[in-house]
């Protein structure tokens, strides 16, 4: 996994300041790739529990303003879906099937 144990730190941070406990944080994407170079940080979020539509837009606008913070202003994608509910969109699909556990809150 391409991601600095100081980042690592910083992402597993702001998710505990933000998601409840039982979150899963994973990274997926380019950043698991140790061969390839740049690219942005993957995140998939998944939570114990469903969130209303505005909640969940505010849990995310404040994890990604810590990391923004944290991480220098990297380009940092997360998603956010509910652990163990059904999610069609693609992207969560492949986050579920090649993603790394980076956090379990």
């Amino acid at each position: 996994m391409r991601l600095r144990p100081e980042d690592q730190q910083a992402i597993t941070q702001a998710a505990r300041e933000v998601f409840a406990p039982g979150t899963a944080v994973l990274v997926f994407g380019s950043r698991t790739d140790d061969r390839r170079r740049g690219g942005d940080v993957d995140l998939l979020i998944e939570t114990p529990a469903p969130m209303p539509p505005a909640e969940l837009v505010a849990h995310r606008t404040r994890f990604i303003a810590k990391l923004y913070r944290s991480l220098d202003e990297q380009r940092i994608d997360a998603v956010i879906t509910t652990r163990g509910e059904p999610d069609a969109r693609p992207v969560v699909a492949a986050a579920r099937k090649t993603g790394i556990l980076l956090a379990q809150l």
